[in-house]
């Protein structure tokens, strides 16, 4: 009889003991859910507010001035494909190049469709904004009626306040002595000395956008940028495409004269597809050749 009660007793104290070790085991395995739960609970947390951060305001000051004037990107749409236009680099010597800027600007204001899905088109209208005032003794957004007729204040204010000409001073065979046609101008005290070409090649390094467009004047066509790298497949597919569409002349480069820092060489020296158009003259924007042009690049990108 003692013999069979002291083996019920270990047999309770056998299956008590196999009790608690399954009620730890289901504690462990809970606690494990709960830390999982937990963990992606904040990983999701941590993506969203990436996904804030990354929204991009349709108005954004990306730097200054000489004077202390912003400059400012107008974004329209909210693709990755970014598709960056520059006007007014060289101020108020070449006005249209700020207001075909504009009608840009205007154009997608009316006609937000236009710019697919997938795609953000950015403008920057005026890059040399103080040279732009100095021409036109308007602060801001101005008229072709607002440009002086002084020869000489539209060519003094090809430059920016410290005498620069910013397509001179980007980082592709830079020279501090520089040329402008016959002439002799300066490119700044280094690549990137001026905090125009500072700032539009920041935003450029950071947003890496599918094509950078310049506006010039005046030779009348399209052409390709490189820098000593060959130009893109993708550049002269693009400079061929605007050309076609607008009725510009299509160039694989501009070789009327020695240019060095020029922009969208840069542009081009950093693997990015980049392009020039250049209004025909200094007074007219050629809007309807222009909006042909860049219809014509929407619809490449919407692919």
């Amino acid at each position: 009889m003692k013999k069979t009660l002291t083996i019920l007793i270990i047999l309770l104290v056998v299956i008590f003991g196999i009790y608690l070790l399954s009620k730890d085991d289901t504690t462990s395995v809970t606690m494990v859910d709960d830390t999982n739960l937990e963990t992606t609970t904040e990983t999701t947390t941590t993506d969203t507010e990436m996904v804030m951060e990354e929204e991009r305001s349709p108005i954004e000051v990306i730097g200054q001035t000489v004077e202390g004037r912003d400059i400012t990107a107008y974004h329209y749409g909210e693709g990755e494909k970014e598709i960056l236009f520059v006007g007014g680099i060289h101020g108020g010597y070449s006005p249209n190049t700020a207001l075909v800027a504009y009608q840009l600007m205007d154009y997608l204001e009316t006609n937000p469709t236009v710019v697919p899905e997938g795609v953000m088109v950015t403008v920057v209208p005026a890059l040399n904004a103080d040279g732009l005032t100095a021409a036109t003794g308007v602060e801001g957004r101005f008229t072709a009626a607002d440009v002086s007729t002084s020869e000489a204040t539209r060519v003094a204010s090809r430059f920016n306040a410290n005498g620069v000409d910013l397509n001179r001073n980007f980082d592709c065979d830079w020279k501090a002595s520089a040329t402008w046609q016959t002439k002799t101008v300066s490119g700044g005290t280094a690549a990137l000395s001026e905090p125009e070409a500072s700032a539009i090649s920041t935003y450029i390094t950071a947003h890496e956008p599918v094509l950078t467009v310049a506006w010039y004047s005046a030779a009348g066509g399209v052409f390709s940028s490189a820098c000593h790298n060959g130009v893109l497949p993708e550049t002269t597919a693009l400079t061929n495409l605007y050309a076609q569409a607008s009725g510009y002349p299509a160039y694989e480069e501009f070789d009327f004269y020695e240019v060095t820092g020029d922009m969208v060489n840069w542009v081009a020296k950093n693997g990015l597809p980049s392009i020039s158009v250049l209004l025909t003259d200094h007074t007219n924007t050629e809007w309807e050749k222009n909006r042909a042009g860049i219809l014509a690049l929407l619809k490449h990108f919407a692919n």
